[in-house]
């Protein structure tokens, strides 16, 4: 028959038809150290009793049609059944010898859950190795015995002496065992795909930073307006940070995100067009892609707020938030090298065509809330669902709740803090390089690189060592506290140092270490929006990163103020001062429990 099944040696249950049970038994003799299978199900008063040898736990077999006949004439036991075998043949439940003949239409479909006796939906059998199992083939099928019909056999399951075993595929067309591709797990799939986001959205934002110099000559722009289409990233950045965090609390992440790279992508595309139409022109199509990767964290934030439990947030959000660092590394790597050879329009070109490539698999792939994947596993779906994940959807917004609540405020008030430090080193370091180290424009450019690396390391060093301590049992608001504490107390201490340090080397050590220091921000306030307010993490975070954008704007203008009438040093006392501040306030008001239902 066109029946088949993986089968390894742990017993499981067969399902014919809506309440049918039966427990797959074991083979009696446990000197073989094997666990054998016998097949039982009851059909129209004839008993099908086939040995299958070494069966995977939690299997099930599901018929679609129900079976009206009734049974004939039960036996209580399975024990008794194999009474009638010889001592040789009980070492194995293959003496049964059983019949199989062709007699019926009945569909069959695999399920990992062994917990229920009516109909389910197919879906895939999570770690077992197969993926998205469909129905078998329509078979018609008659099952005989030769000694007795038995109603139901159980035996309960005995752990075989040798541990999982091999597996044997029984003939049919059930699926090959899958690759390791297939049986990765989902929730970190939807991370690579915001890693990959992340990763495009900072080299489709500083391949601007390289080509504004082939651009300024070609068009004769002067410093005045290279600033202004620099800023006018900002103006569409600015607005959508809170209403992205709107939409993919009401909507759903999957959306809200994919619109986000795909509206930024053709708007990349588009700035050499608008460029070579005019001024007025590149500054809206700057603005518009602005407006793209504004959502992107909200988006994300929310998406990892349903699909990530609370032992794995730290690593996820590192990770993902490395592909930001990351993208930057790419896109300073690669846009000189194609500016070079292709001209400078080549960069948008093919940065923004990326998102294409991207976008087809986040449609494939991503699921807004691990409720809406069909595909899903059994176990990984109780795996998240179990880790206090909130999956309810949002209708409105009680702002003044969100905004009466002091946790709220002290994200808020340290993530502009903590920007402020963060946008002065990433944007005045070439400066600080070439005026105070001496350093030419080259090297100068290849060292602002080494910061962005340096992140992305400590990220996700940061990350694992937050999650070990949840999981090691503690709280996760000292967690918080810890992480957050050495991103704001890294950087002020090495900062600090730039003062009294003699070499450049020792200055790009520094700065270096400040960097690395500051990625442990990661596992603190980035990691807090999802502890407390899980279903409004996206509203969260956009108003947190709002403060933050905003400290990237003022302080870096108020650098420039400062740098007028002082010197270096006094940049550096102000971005330590505040990083003191937001110190105290995390200590004193932030938590990592739950405070928004």
């Amino acid at each position: 028959m066109a029946l088949g099944g993986l089968v390894s040696n742990r017993n499981f249950t067969c399902f014919i038809g809506p309440g049918s049970v039966y427990q797959l038994g074991k083979d009696l003799s446990p000197q073989r150290g094997g666990i054998s299978c016998a097949f039982v199900a009851r059909y129209g008063g004839q008993i099908a009793k086939d040995p299958f040898s070494r069966c995977w736990h939690g299997m099930c077999f599901h018929a679609k049609e129900p079976l009206n006949e009734k049974v004939s004439k039960p036996i209580p036991t399975f024990h008794d059944e194999v009474q009638h075998c010889s001592p040789l043949s009980q070492k194995s439940i293959h003496c049964m010898n059983m019949k199989l003949k062709a007699s019926r239409r009945c569909q069959y479909f695999l399920s990992s859950d062994p917990y229920s006796s009516s109909l389910i939906q197919q879906r895939a059998v999570y770690g077992l190795g197969l993926n998205k199992l469909g129905k078998a083939n329509t078979a018609r099928v008659h099952y005989k015995s030769e000694e007795h019909d038995i109603t139901e056999a159980k035996v309960d399951p005995l752990e075989s002496t040798e541990g999982t075993g091999e597996s044997i595929l029984l003939e049919g067309n059930v699926p090959q065992v899958s690759s390791w591709w297939q049986q990765f797990p989902k929730r970190w799939v939807i991370v690579l795909l915001c890693f990959a986001a992340f990763l495009l959205c900072n080299m489709d934002r500083v391949n601007m930073s390289i080509a504004i110099l082939p651009m300024s000559q070609e068009f004769n722009w002067n410093s005045a307006t290279v600033g202004l289409i620099q800023s006018s990233f900002f103006w569409g950045y600015l607005l959508t940070q809170i209403l992205g965090g709107i939409w993919a609390d009401k909507i759903g992440g999957k959306l809200v995100l994919g619109f986000g790279v795909v509206w930024w992508s053709m708007a990349t595309v588009l700035t050499p067009i608008a460029a070579r139409i005019g001024l007025p022109c590149l500054l809206i199509m700057r603005a518009f892609m602005g407006i793209g990767e504004g959502v992107a964290m909200p988006a994300m934030n929310n998406m990892l707020s349903k699909w990530i439990p609370v032992s794995e947030r730290s690593r996820s959000l590192a990770l993902v938030y490395s592909g930001m660092y990351l993208g930057s590394v790419v896109g300073l790597a690669f846009s000189p090298l194609l500016i070079q050879k292709f001209g400078w329009p080549s960069v948008f070109y093919s940065f923004g065509s990326l998102g294409s490539i991207w976008f087809a698999l986040w449609l494939r792939k991503a699921y807004s809330s691990p409720k809406d994947d069909p595909d899903l596993g059994v176990e990984e779906k109780r795996l998240i669902l179990e880790g206090n994940v909130s999956n309810a959807p949002v209708s409105s917004i009680p702002w003044k709740l969100i905004l009466s609540k002091a946790p709220v405020w002290a994200l808020i008030i340290s993530h502009f803090c903590h920007n402020w430090g963060t946008f002065i080193l990433l944007t005045w370091m070439p400066t600080y390089y070439n005026q105070v180290l001496k350093f030419n424009l080259m090297e100068s450019g290849l060292l602002c690189v080494l910061p962005w690396l340096t992140m992305a390391a400590f990220a996700n060093i940061g990350g694992w060592i937050a999650d070990t301590l949840v999981r090691k049992g503690l709280s996760i608001t000292v967690v918080r506290k810890i992480m957050q504490s050495i991103g704001f107390l890294g950087p002020a201490f090495f900062l600090s140092q730039l003062s009294h340090v003699r070499t450049p080397a020792m200055a790009v050590l520094c700065m270096a270490c400040s960097q690395g220091s500051d990625a442990f921000s990661q596992s603190g306030l980035y990691s807090n929006h999802q502890d407390i307010g899980p279903r409004y993490a996206g509203v969260l975070l956009g108003l947190s990163n709002t403060a933050g954008v905003l400290a990237g704007v003022f302080g870096t203008a108020a650098t420039g103020f400062i740098l007028q009438r002082g010197s270096w040093n006094d940049v550096f006392k102000v971005a330590v001062a505040l990083y003191i501040i937001g110190t105290l306030v995390w200590n004193v008001f932030s938590t990592g429990e739950k405070v928004l239902d």
